[in-house]
C-alpha cells in the first residue's frame, strides 16, 4: 500500500473540498437561500447534495471521463437545463417571505430535492470531475487502488462540511436581520442565481455554435 500517495490524494481532496465549498457558485447561493428561508436544517440538508450527485459522478467519470469530453452536445443540454432551473429559482427569491418559525420536515425534504436538483442541472460539476477529479483519480488508481476512493471522500466531506458551516452562519445572521434585510439578503441571491443562469446560458451559446 503506498500510503504517501494516499496521504497525498486526501489532501488535494480536502483542499480542492474547501475551495469548492466556499467558491460562489449555484449550490452555495441554494444553501444561503434556504437556510435564510426555511432555517438551519433545509440548509443543511442542501449543503448535503453532493453526497448524491457526486458521488455516482465519481464513478460515473472514471467511465465516461474521456467519452464526456468529445460530446459537446451533452454539455449543450445540461447548461440549458441549468440555465432555465435557475432562472426560475432566481425570480422565486424575489417574492418570498420571511421563515415560519414553525417548520416542517417537508421543507427540508423539498430543500433537499432542490440542492440535489441545482448541482445535477449544474455544467461546472461536470466539469470539474470530467477535467479535474477524473484525471487525478485515474491516474492515481494505477498506482494505488485506495487513494481515488480516499480522495473522493475527503472531497465530499469537506464540501459539505463548509457548506454547512455557512449556512449556520446565514442562519444565525437571519435571525438578527430585519425584514428589509432579509428581502436584500435573498434579492441577492436571487440575482446571483440569475447570474449563473446567464452564465450556463453564454456556455451552452459556445457550445451550439462548436455543435452546429
Amino acid at each position: 500500500m503506498d500510503t504517501d500517495l494516499i496521504a497525498s490524494l486526501a489532501a488535494v481532496g480536502v483542499a480542492l473540498g474547501i475551495v469548492e465549498g466556499i467558491k460562489p457558485g449555484p449550490l452555495l447561493t441554494m444553501v444561503i437561500r434556504e437556510s435564510l428561508t426555511k432555517g438551519l436544517k433545509a440548509g443543511m440538508w442542501t449543503a448535503a447534495a453532493p453526497i448524491f450527485t457526486d458521488g455516482p459522478m465519481i464513478i460515473a467519470t472514471l467511465l465516461v471521463a474521456g467519452w464526456m469530453a468529445t460530446q459537446p452536445m451533452v454539455l449543450l443540454i445540461i447548461s440549458l437545463l441549468g440555465a432555465v432551473f435557475l432562472t426560475k429559482m432566481g425570480v422565486d427569491c424575489f417574492g418570498l417571505e420571511p421563515p415560519s418559525a414553525e417548520l416542517g420536515d417537508d421543507d427540508a425534504s423539498g430543500s433537499f430535492k432542490r440542492g440535489i436538483l441545482t448541482n445535477l442541472l449544474n455544467p461546472n460539476v461536470y466539469m470539474f470531475w470530467v477535467l479535474i477529479g477524473g484525471p487525478l483519480m485515474a491516474s492515481a488508481a494505477e498506482e494505488e487502488p485506495f487513494a481515488p476512493i480516499t480522495f473522493a471522500l475527503c472531497f465530499l466531506i469537506s464540501i459539505i462540511l463548509v457548506k454547512s458551516a455557512i449556512a449556520w452562519l446565514f442562519v444565525g445572521a437571519g435571525d438578527r436581520l430585519s425584514t428589509r434585510g432579509y428581502r436584500i439578503a435573498l434579492s441577492i441571491c436571487g440575482l446571483a442565481m440569475l447570474a449563473f443562469a446567464a452564465g450556463f446560458a453564454y456556455q451552452a451559446y459556445g457550445l451550439y455554435l462548436e455543435v452546429f
